[in-house]
């Protein structure tokens, strides 16, 4: 249901309006002043703002209404604003529609005409939104048309766009691929949908994290060892090159790799050959390495701490992935993956959107698991997902997600006579969120 916000200090007028939208079964908020309006904005949903252009005794000169008006437009460039007027506030308000105000209606309004022009603007609103939808529907089904498998991955930025259409593009051929980004950001997955789309698809995919392996037996686990090549080292080891053989390789963290480690990769990718450790038997396989590195090879190569000739072998084509802060795009797609049919607060989308997400994708999808498991049920709030409101991204970049002062919530409270339902949805909190609030600042309820 749409939510109508209707702005002026006249009760009865406030009375009027709400009645008549009511009835047409459109949810209503009121205001009666610039400040009430902006809070309400700030923490609802509010599909359309309908306002008066003076809130105070005596003034005709429509200065408040163009001020609210202008920072309503401030905090949400695409909410319709339609405003009320005098006949002596028309000029204003005609400068007012050409500065992006939706329409304008002058005092005593037609019915009739205010209904429609509400419809057709928040049809509008829903039908841009749709176009949002079918437009990302449609890709989807192109690429399903074609045989693409994304292998579950979630987006919705053009950032992403492009690497998955390159990934696509790269699976056709059988160049080596290095797929570069910050840790938890994807690497893994595009790996996969290269794969997936390659000629390579049913055969073996072996994935190798050289990060998570002891320096030691990094070697024995690329490239397999005979019995007794190392100490606890009982039974022939088939190595991860072997196992591949026919198909693909994902070789992640290739940065970790021993400079030993590297001169027979090295030998690998150019010849298909290798020896099991404590073997003289030479190996042939025919494989397809892909890998994937957070670390600036470049910088590794000037220090001697990788070959610059294995690197010129890896990247035939390198993929840089963007961390999920260069790519806000996909936060919310994301979060709504990873929490099926839980509804999120206006504050909670506006703290996801805004933190910086130093551990990308995987620091989300852990944030969004934790507020499932400790809030099981209900609207899920900004401090469920335990990240620090106060962080100066969130100071530079949302400066109207901030949490409600105590001179606001004693404003509300009496605003609403102490219903905490009502102060509760002024604010978009839970109830259980609010009561925490008035507690903090010691209000009584």
């Amino acid at each position: 249901m749409s939510k109508i916000l209707i702005v002026d200090d006249n009760p009865a007028i406030l009375e009027s309006l709400a009645l008549l939208l009511e009835i047409h079964d459109y949810q209503v908020v009121c205001a009666q002043t610039p400040f009430e309006a902006l809070q309400i904005v700030r923490y609802q949903r509010i599909s359309l703002v309908l306002q008066d252009m003076n809130f105070s005794a005596d003034t005709t000169s429509g200065e408040e209404g163009v001020a609210l008006f202008h920072e309503l437009r401030a905090m949400n460039p695409h909410l319709p604003i339609i405003l009320i007027t005098a006949w002596t506030e028309l000029e204003t308000a005609i400068e007012l529609v050409k500065a992006g105000a939706a329409d304008y209606l002058a005092k005593p309004w037609d019915d009739h005409k205010l209904l429609v022009s509400i419809a057709n603007l928040i049809a509008l609103g829903d039908a841009t939104n749709q176009n949002k939808i079918l437009t990302r529907q449609q890709n989807e089904r192109t690429l399903t048309h074609q045989q693409h498998d994304l292998v579950g991955l979630v987006y919705a930025s053009t950032a992403m766009q492009r690497i998955v259409d390159m990934s696509l593009q790269l699976a056709k051929s059988d160049v080596s691929v290095l797929i570069t980004g910050p840790n938890g950001s994807g690497k893994d997955r595009i790996a996969q949908i290269i794969q997936a789309n390659s000629a390579l698809a049913k055969q073996p995919f072996i994935k190798v994290n050289a990060g998570a392996l002891p320096q030691d037996l990094i070697e024995a686990e690329l490239f397999g060892a005979e019995a007794g090549a190392y100490t606890g080292s009982n039974s022939r080891r088939v190595g991860r090159f072997e196992a591949a053989d026919g198909g693909t390789l994902f070789l992640d963290e290739i940065g970790n790799l021993p400079l030993s480690g590297q001169m027979k990769l090295l030998r690998v990718l150019q010849s298909g050959e290798f020896e099991r450790l404590g073997s003289v038997t030479t190996q042939t396989v025919s494989v397809r390495v892909i890998s994937a590195t957070n670390a600036d090879l470049r910088l590794d190569i000037a220090a001697g701490r990788f070959r610059e000739d294995l690197f010129y072998r890896l990247n035939v084509i390198e993929l840089q992935l963007p961390a999920l802060n260069e790519r806000v795009d996909d936060i919310l797609p994301l979060v709504h993956h990873f929490l099926p049919d839980r509804e999120l607060s206006v504050m909670a989308e506006q703290m996801l959107l805004a933190h910086p997400w130093p551990g990308n994708v995987r620091e989300l999808e852990n944030a969004c698991k934790r507020a499932a498991v400790l809030n099981p049920e209900g609207m899920l709030e900004a401090e469920h997902f335990a990240l620090n409101i106060n962080n100066s991204n969130v100071q530079s970049t949302q400066k109207n997600s901030r949490e409600p002062e105590k001179s606001e919530l004693e404003l509300a409270m009496r605003q609403y006579e102490g219903v905490i339902a009502k102060v509760a949805r002024h604010f978009g909190l839970s109830r259980q969120a609010l009561y925490r609030r008035l507690q903090k600042f010691e209000i009584e309820y």
